[in-house]
């Protein structure tokens, strides 16, 4: 299973890990996904991951 959000495709960032001494390291920022039951159209439901950021949106937006 990919590190991706189902909905947005959200994946994976890479950067640099920066010391004090201003070494610079490879490193990822992992999205913060988490495992969310959703209801489909002809009543079954399943679970999809789906970042944290989206949900927070989708919330949002059901006001």
């Amino acid at each position: 299973m990919s590190r991706k959000c189902a909905i947005t495709g959200k994946g994976p960032m890479v950067g640099n890990n920066v010391s004090h001494a201003n070494n610079k390291t490879k490193r990822r920022f992992m999205p913060n996904l988490r495992t969310v039951r959703v209801m489909l159209e002809d009543g079954t439901t399943r679970k999809i991951r789906v970042a944290a950021s989206t949900l927070r949106t989708m919330k949002k937006q059901s006001k």
